[in-house]
Order: structure tokens, then C-alpha cells, then sequence
């Protein structure tokens, strides 16, 4: 039985503000409850700080600086991976033989020398980053950022070849592990969920009041399908629209300005997130990364706590969540499925379906034991 596990995060996951701070917060949580001591181990490179509530979750927490791009010019690895490679966090990893679940491809750049000594090792994989990083690489508008994301994805590649095979590698969706599987002949990949902030539906029967747009808006695909919204769709029709979420633009900011029956939400709260998605009649959520990898958190979070939820066949490819959703293919059947669903109450019969697809495959105690299974 694992009583100690080094968890290696390649961000602070305090706040669990966005979509991979909340999946690797509630695992962190749900461990603990478990009654593992968790050796956690993180970098700091942001506005997000040391947070003291992790102090409570964990047996003892390291912090590491992420080196700055300047510092490795020319690039000969993935700068996702080359800046959290510190010789201190293999020190540390490296005074006892506790097992190490690594926190995405991005804290991988020690896995050969860890994988090379006796213990277990499990790489949670939040997307196939090669993809992810090609399909950012065509939304952005930046042509700097547009040559960095080409860079990375071609770098990530070469990096995903030399994965050892004696490591397990859990992925969010059975999408990303059949492909880990067949392009990289990896051996020991398995499916391991997302771990959501949500362990009930909580949804509201009855009206909502308006279509809302929510994510992570300092993204490209996000800030793309928000425009796409704003452009496309919601002009044809009358319903208000919320577009929330991180650090938009002054482009997206100024465009919803100019957009009637909409207004930006910028940088809510958790609280004031949830209630915008508990408020709305529709969450409304595109997407257009064509190979789109891992699952997005922000569609958990509709289905969990919101009513009515339209979206493309991108956004739900793979997730076995096709059955709750309203799906659209163009902006013209986005905008006839949200002139119909306006005034359509929420019934409990939708809430039903919701419960039997979600809490069985999302819940975060039986996927944790699951998890320590691997490393033990």
C-alpha cells in the first residue's frame, strides 16, 4: 500500500482557477483524503504565488523558479518541458524511493534518470501537447507566438518518441490514450478522468436568463470561438449573451462592446463563475482546434451545474458526453438549436441522463484509488 507519493505540478495548482489547476487540485485532494502523504513539488512563475492553503493537503511542498526563455536559446527541447528541468527537483525526487506521479509532459524532463531507478512512476497526460501546441499555433494571430507554438509541437514530437516505457501514462480521455498507443507504441497507457471540482449534478430545472460563453480567454481557441459567437451566431439572433472568463483582450473586450444584447465578464471569481453557469438557460461552447486533445473542464462544469448545453462536434469528440448535449455543426444551426432552447424549461428527465453518464465515470475517489493502484 502507497503511504508517501511525490506529486510533481507544473504550475502552483492554487487556485484551481483554470482547467488544469482544477484537475490536478482535486486529485491532490482527493489523494489526501485517502490518507497519502503527499510530497508536492511545484513551480512559480506567475502572478499565482505560494498559497498557504496547500499546506494542508501536504506533508511537505517544494518550490521551484521556471527558467525564462531567454536563458535557452537555441531551443533543443520543448521550452514546456526545458524550463522546469532543475536539478534540485531530481535531488529531491531522488532521497527516497517514494513513487512520483508527474503532472503533464511538462515536468518530464527527468523521466529517463527517474524511470531508471526502482520505483513507480505515472504521467498524468493533460493533452497529446504536440497536438495541442500545432493547433494553437493556428489560431493565434501573434506571428511570434504563431512560430514559438510550430517550434514547440515539432520539439514535443521528437520528445514523446523517447517516453520509457517502463512508466505508466494516464490519460484524460480515451481519445488521447488510443493515440498515445498507436503513434508512440507506448505499452502502459490508461484512461484515467478528469478529476472536476463537481461530484453532484447540481442543474436547475426550470428558465434560465441568458446564453453564456465561459473559459480561459487568455487562449487563442478560446478568444477564437468567443469572436466566432460574437461574429456569426448571436447577430442573427436576440437572446443576451455572457462571454466570462481570464484576461480577455482589449480586441474581444472592445468587440463585445460593439455587439448588442452582450457583455464581458472579466476575471470572475470561482463563485461568480459558478453562478453565471447556474444562471444561464444555455452554455453555449464552441470549438475550433480541430484535433482537439484531453477534455475541457469548462464543459464538465456546464454539464454539472448549468442547464442547456450547444456545442460543436469538436468540443464533445470522444467524451462519451454526446447524449447531454444539443450539437451544431455551423453558425446557422448553432443560431436555430439556441432560438429553440431559449424559452424550453429544463426538465428533470435531462438531469437524470446527466447523473447516469457523469458520476459514475468522474468520481474522484474510486479514479484516485485507481491512480495509487498504478503506483503501488
Amino acid at each position: 500500500m502507497v503511504q508517501h507519493i511525490h506529486i510533481v505540478c507544473l504550475d502552483v495548482p492554487w487556485p484551481a482557477d483554470y482547467g488544469g489547476a482544477i484537475d490536478m487540485m482535486n486529485r491532490i485532494t482527493a489523494i489526501h483524503q485517502l490518507g497519502i502523504k503527499i510530497h508536492l513539488h511545484y513551480f512559480s512563475y506567475n502572478e499565482r504565488g505560494t498559497p498557504n492553503e496547500l499546506n494542508r493537503y501536504c506533508e511537505k511542498i517544494y518550490i521551484y523558479e521556471r527558467k525564462k526563455p531567454g536563458l535557452m536559446l537555441p531551443m533543443k527541447e520543448p521550452y514546456i518541458i526545458s524550463s522546469r528541468t532543475n536539478e534540485d527537483l531530481l535531488k529531491n525526487l531522488s532521497a527516497d524511493n517514494y513513487p512520483v506521479l508527474l503532472e503533464g509532459m511538462h515536468c518530464t524532463g527527468f523521466l529517463n534518470e527517474l524511470a531508471a531507478q526502482p520505483r513507480k512512476i505515472v504521467v498524468r497526460m493533460h493533452n497529446e501537447e504536440s497536438v495541442y501546441y500545432n493547433e494553437l499555433s493556428k489560431t493565434t494571430i501573434n506571428p511570434l507566438k504563431k512560430v514559438f507554438f510550430k517550434n514547440e509541437s515539432r520539439l514535443l514530437k521528437k520528445q514523446y518518441q523517447q517516453l520509457p516505457q517502463n512508466c505508466v501514462y494516464a490519460c484524460i480521455s480515451e481519445k488521447d490514450t488510443q493515440e498515445l498507443k498507436d503513434k508512440y507504441q507506448l505499452q502502459q497507457v490508461y484512461t484515467l478522468p478528469a478529476f472536476p471540482s463537481w461530484d453532484k449534478v447540481n442543474s436547475e430545472e426550470g428558465l434560465g436568463y441568458y446564453c453564456l460563453f465561459h473559459g480561459n480567454l487568455s487562449v487563442p481557441e478560446n478568444e477564437k470561438a468567443a469572436m466566432w459567437l460574437l461574429s456569426n451566431v448571436f447577430p442573427k439572433i436576440k437572446p443576451h449573451l455572457i462571454i466570462a472568463g481570464k484576461k480577455p483582450s482589449h480586441r474581444l473586450q472592445k468587440m463585445a462592446e460593439l455587439c448588442q444584447h452582450t457583455c464581458l465578464v472579466a476575471n470572475p471569481t470561482e463563485a461568480e463563475m459558478n453562478d453565471l453557469v447556474q444562471k444561464a438557460q444555455i452554455n453555449v461552447l464552441p470549438c475550433f482546434n480541430k484535433d482537439i486533445t484531453g477534455l475541457r473542464l469548462k464543459l464538465l462544469h456546464a454539464l454539472y451545474e448549468g442547464r442547456h448545453c450547444v456545442v460543436n462536434p469538436t468540443m464533445i469528440k470522444g467524451s462519451g458526453l454526446e447524449n447531454a448535449c444539443h450539437i451544431g455543426t455551423t453558425a446557422d444551426a448553432f443560431a436555430a438549436i439556441i432560438t429553440q432552447l431559449y424559452h424550453q424549461p429544463f426538465c428533470e428527465e435531462e438531469i437524470r441522463l446527466r447523473k447516469n453518464l457523469l458520476e459514475n465515470t468522474y468520481n474522484n475517489t474510486q479514479n484516485a484509488q485507481k491512480l495509487l493502484g498504478w503506483l503501488a
